[in-house]
């Protein structure tokens, strides 16, 4: 079976190299995967000692932040190494101040593995979630080195659970992890019955990351401005598909107005949101007390604004179920505000739980959409509840940073 592993793993690295011939994020992640050994070699302590921590994008670090940044706070002079697998945590965080070491992962083959170990020497390794590499987990557990996942979750379909192919193998690589901290009771019940009991039920550390990032929200006087007068959606991280049902509904409707954070910024993409919009539009990076008087919608185009803006919303609609998934729905709900995303959530525990609460609504297609938006323009006593029931299942499922750091860390 580890033949087989580390074939696919080569195989993978080799889809990349041939897609960064078109595609920019596989160029992106092809040259920064060039650079990883000469980066390590110039800014790696030769003494070690690391607390290694591996966030596969941008949103599984943003789960693993508390932890990171309370451990900074406790001991400063502790060195933390952070490693990303995706472009689009890399691009992102590649200057984030806590760390000491920011890199891609090194394919998960075994020359890799053992030359990033013995320059990092971590004394410690963390892993965020989803993050499974076969032979880095076997190569830290021969090494002694403990080894922890957080804010897991498990689902009866994932190959550890599956009765064939090589699964034995993959249930091994579980077996390396000094403990698991997962997000609920049914994936410690999965993991015990394939024989993994050093499990702690701790929730997930993203509702606090979002607790977090709303005490620190921006105050942005343009957009205040802009939806202080009229019922606002916020759409956040949007995609076309998305793009096309939301629209079409504000078109109709103009008593109420409309903020899009799409996904993607680049200028195709921001002029296919403006090819469909009859409504006056104006660009954030092109507003001004004066102009935006005038408009009713505004497009955000620049990064970094999402998680302040969508305190400015009534009703907030989040991108991606569309596609590959839902983005961040715990984002948007934090403020107290109904999400709406599209149906490809099922993955998503928190988006479910939110359906079931009566915060969050799925849509899968726009007379989904319209059924749900009219409701929510229409009846203020339903907005209310939706919103108060958003905020308050944030808040109902915190803490689970400080039940991970006080088996970790006791000292914290």
């Amino acid at each position: 079976m580890n033949i087989l592993y580390n074939f696919g793993i080569y195989t993978y690295k080799q889809l990349v190299n041939i897609a960064s011939f078109r595609n920019l994020k596989a160029r992106k992640m092809k040259q920064g995967h060039k650079e990883i050994f000469h980066y390590l070699a110039q800014n790696a302590d030769p003494e070690g000692g690391y607390i290694w921590i591996h966030a596969s994008s941008l949103g599984e670090f943003e789960q693993g932040r508390p932890i990171i940044e309370a451990i900074k706070a406790h001991y400063p002079e502790q060195k933390i190494a952070i490693t990303f697998f995706s472009p689009s945590g890399y691009e992102v965080r590649k200057n984030y101040s806590k760390a000491d070491l920011i890199c891609y992962l090194p394919f998960d083959l075994p020359n890799n593995v053992n030359r990033f170990l013995n320059i990092l020497k971590p004394k410690q390794a963390i892993f965020i979630k989803y993050e499974f590499w076969g032979n880095y987990l076997n190569a830290l557990a021969k090494r002694n080195i403990p080894t922890y996942i957080i804010s897991a979750i498990f689902r009866p379909s994932q190959i550890f659970f599956r009765p064939y192919g090589g699964y034995l193998f993959f249930r091994k690589i579980l077996q390396n992890f000094e403990h698991l901290y997962v997000q609920d009771e049914n994936s410690k019940k999965l993991l015990k019955d394939i024989g993994i009991t050093k499990v702690s039920v701790t929730g997930d550390t993203r509702f606090d990351r979002v607790l977090e990032i709303r005490s620190q929200a921006k105050e942005l006087p343009l957009i205040e401005q802009f939806s202080k007068e009229k019922f606002t959606l916020i759409a956040g991280s949007s995609w076309p598909k998305d793009e096309e049902i939301f629209i079409d509904y504000f078109n109709r409707h103009p008593e109420m107005k409309l903020i899009i954070a799409p996904h993607e910024i680049h200028e195709e993409h921001i002029q296919f949101i403006l090819s469909r919009l009859n409504r006056t539009t104006i660009r954030y990076t092109q507003a001004d007390e004066k102009n935006i008087q005038k408009a009713d919608c505004i497009i955000i185009d620049c990064f970094g604004l999402l998680s302040s803006i969508y305190r400015y919303g009534q009703v907030a609609y989040v991108g991606g179920g569309f596609g590959a998934g839902i983005h961040n729905v715990p984002e948007a709900a934090v403020y107290s505000i109904p999400v709406i995303f599209g149906p490809n959530h099922k993955k998503f525990k928190e988006a479910k739980e939110l359906i079931i609460a009566g915060g969050g609504f799925s849509i899968s297609k726009s007379e989904d959409f319209k059924l749900v938006m009219d409701r929510l323009l229409k009846n203020k006593e339903f907005l209310s509840k939706a919103g108060i029931t958003a905020g308050q299942y944030i808040q109902n499922n915190s803490g689970a940073s400080k039940k991970i750091l006080k088996e970790l860390y006791p000292e914290i």
